[in-house]
């Protein structure tokens, strides 16, 4: 009989494998590659990587983020011979394979952390520009002439006026079905992978508008051809024909070397990071080895490269894809590599049907995500230096290669250091003193804090026992970056989880480059300067305890995470809670409230992010008929709850908000035009689980002052006449 573990395996690597077959074919075509390339590498990354390493969770395969490096060694090696190009860059991939796992067995893995994470965000936003430039024409039908981004770029008004309509259609229609996606509120349609509903519209528009024939058709007065080798996928006429050996030539040249090198380093990062990324998101709080990983996936590279496949990396999309489906282990890649392998065999012929014009659309959509405006805006938060860093790897790597771009970047932050007043020795060395007091150890900073010397507060930091409390004082480090910031703020959850606390302080004489809270920061000797009356405490936390002591509340800065996690333990935010912080905390004779600052994780491409949500919880109501509830405005995209697919009714209930629920009847007795106008009023969405509500404002933190105030009075308020429509019932 089957258990339960493997059955879960099973299903999550079957709906994996239906995200993963039109993104490998897609990225193996984007990247200069056979279709059947794409689905080599994700068969050897299921089949054989599954049982190299020990990762719970990750689903190893072709990834996006290497298309722009595999496209641009194919079009260099082969000196416009494509079928030349892509056999010598086969033989590029087998060595930067057996280099992975070399960089494993010297434990790369832990250098992930170093690299500043902007320059790595500014990596990937301009691999999503190339993406797009490459493939938007695709999209259109049209096969474009230029070779470099930019010009590519300037390409695409001319291919709009040149497009074919019957392939645009298909294009466009499929990429209003992915940006559309995340819309839908019809829970079979969610419930169905974007890449998967794609495929059901794009195939059969492929039948009705004849590609599989090549014909010519007219439109008003401009004829157009259809030949189906150019507008539907190609693949061999068999699963073992299409094996293709590398050429190995040309491996001493430059130009080979100069690919080895990216592909193994920029390869190594991204499967790290993606790693990292996905076991923030793992329930079991599992961790991968990841040198171990990084010597699987090198590998994984070596057979790839040797038999025709793309490089591999742990992809984040698709893992992710996992988690969501059930997935409980390493099997589930295993699945997915199964089903893949079973599919070309089996049903080639289905595969054969796909438009590339689908295919283009699902990349260009990557690209999209990758280099988003929201990328820009969240870099900028982080600070003016940050942008720098953040734009300088982007247009260098845009109009150079990666390799230049990464290393513009990490000049540039340099530079920016230098500036700040730190030496170089200082970057190197890190500076601490140790000592222990009544509440733990204390571990305080006497010079600079920098992404190169991270590493070595790592291995002392990673000595220590994570059940204990341990202080960071940053009071005497002349400069603290925002990378190393960041890195620790992710390790925190490590100490969390085993009962312990890693907590920062000592920023009150630093010069903060922004209003966010890891943002890079320069200490300040200022005789002027006059401390707060909570001088252990932050800005915000102190605005936010004189608010509490206004209004005769209780206030704790830091409280462990264990306090707020039993009245989350109903909602979907408590696997993904790290830290919560900034406790205000009320008793009222029939009802008790928390506000509180969380702390929680998000996925993204190739990393896992943190982010920071005021949100006030509701709970001790007095007793009474209360339904399970969400509210969402109606023209708002509400991305938290419909990433999870619940599967709950929709009832309009003629407000300017919709309201979602499995009781129709219990939710129009508790709407009662009171607590309609209350929710109307205000910006807050809602939601009930087991009688106590969770309320925030778009998972952002509140300001404090004014707006801190206006959170508090409206819990009062709502929560007021919940008790008193349930002491009306009580009467009636």
């Amino acid at each position: 009989m089957i258990n339960k573990s493997t059955k879960s395996n099973v299903i999550s690597g079957f709906l994996v494998f239906l995200i993963a077959l039109p993104l490998c074919l897609g990225i193996a075509k984007a990247s200069g590659f056979p279709p059947i390339a794409g689905i080599y590498t994700a068969i050897i990354g299921g089949l054989m990587v599954t049982f190299l390493t020990k990762a719970p969770l990750t689903i190893k395969g072709p990834a996006a983020g290497l298309i722009a490096i595999a496209i641009s060694s194919v079009e260099e090696l082969g000196g416009g011979d494509p079928i030349l190009g892509y056999k010598l860059t086969l033989a590029v991939i087998v060595v930067s394979g057996i280099i992975q796992v070399l960089m494993g067995f010297i434990k790369f893995g832990k250098l992930g952390d170093m690299f500043p994470i902007s320059v790595i965000r500014g990596m990937l936003a301009a691999i999503g520009i190339i993406i797009i430039s490459k493939q938007i024409h695709l999209v259109f039908g049209v096969a474009p002439e230029s070779k470099g981004s930019m010009a590519l770029l300037a390409e695409i008004p001319q291919s709009i006026m040149h497009l074919n309509p019957k392939v645009t259609v298909i294009g466009l229609l499929s990429l209003l079905l992915l940006f559309g996606h995340p819309y839908v509120k019809n829970a079979t349609i969610k419930k169905l992978p974007a890449p998967l509903l794609i495929l059901l519209v794009a195939i059969p528009l492929g039948f009705i508008f004849n590609l599989s024939q090549a014909h010519s058709y007219t439109v008003g007065s401009l004829n157009f051809d259809v030949e189906p080798s150019q507008y539907l996928v190609v693949l061999p006429e068999s699963f073992l024909s299409g094996i293709t050996f590398p050429d190995f030539s040309q491996l001493l040249s430059y130009t080979s070397i100069k690919y080895i090198i990216m592909f193994a380093l920029v390869g190594s990062i991204e499967s790290v990071l993606s790693a990292k990324a996905v076991d923030a998101l793992d329930p079991k709080d599992r961790e991968t080895n990841l040198n171990q990983d990084l010597v699987a996936v090198g590998v994984g590279n070596t057979v790839a490269g040797l038999i025709g496949g793309l490089p591999m990396i742990s992809e984040i999309v698709r893992s992710s894809a996992n988690i969501n489906a059930g997935g409980k282990g390493r099997m589930s890649n295993f699945y997915h590599g199964l089903f893949l392998f079973l599919f070309v065999l089996l049903a080639a012929a289905v595969i054969k049907t796909i438009p590339n014009a689908a295919l283009a659309a699902m990349l260009v959509y990557t690209g999209y995500k990758l280099a988003s405006p929201q990328e820009f805006k969240k870099i900028n938060t982080v600070g003016i230096d940050q942008l720098l860093q953040f734009l300088v790897t982007l247009v260098v790597t845009l109009f150079t290669d990666l390799l230049l771009g990464v290393a513009a970047g990490i000049a540039l932050k340099v530079v920016i250091e230098l500036v700040q007043g730190v030496k170089v020795g200082e970057m190197f060395g890190l500076k601490t003193e140790i000592s222990d007091n009544e509440d733990g150890m204390v571990i305080k900073f006497t010079g600079v804090a920098s992404f190169i010397n991270y590493l070595k507060f790592k291995a002392l930091i990673d000595k220590q026992p994570k059940n204990k409390r341990i202080l960071l004082d940053f009071s005497e480090a002349h400069f603290i970056d925002h990378t190393f910031l960041n890195n620790i703020h992710n390790i925190q959850n490590k100490f969390t989880k085993e009962g312990g606390e890693l907590i920062k302080t000592g920023f009150e004489n630093h010069h903060f480059q922004s209003q966010h809270h890891l943002s890079s920061r320069k200490l300040i000797t200022n005789p002027y300067h006059k401390f707060s009356e909570y001088t252990d405490l932050t800005k915000r936390a102190s605005s936010i305890k004189e608010i509490a002591m206004a209004k005769a509340l209780d206030f704790e800065a830091n409280l462990s995470p264990s306090f707020v996690r039993p009245h989350l333990s109903a909602f979907s935010i408590l696997s993904k809670l790290r830290r919560a912080q900034n406790f205000v905390v009320g008793t009222r004779e029939y009802y008790s409230f928390m506000i509180c600052d969380l702390t929680y994780v998000s996925v993204d491409d190739f990393s896992a992010e943190t982010s920071k949500a005021t949100v006030a919880l509701i709970f001790n109501i007095a007793k009474g008929g209360i339904p399970e509830f969400y509210t969402q405005g109606k023209n708002e995209l509400f991305n938290f709850y419909q990433k999870y697919d619940f599967d709950l009714m929709s009832k309009s209930n003629g407000m300017p908000f919709n309201v979602y629920g499995d009781n129709e009847e219990l939710i129009d007795a508790f709407f009662t035009p009171e607590i309609t106008n209350i929710v109307d009023e205000h910006p807050y969405h809602i939601e009930c689980k087991r009688r106590e509500l969770l309320i925030h404002n778009d998972w952002d933190l509140i300001a404090e002052g004014k707006t801190y105030e206006d959170l508090i009075a409206y819990v009062d308020k709502i929560a007021s006449e919940m008790v008193k429509k349930r002491f009306q019932e009580a009467k009636a």
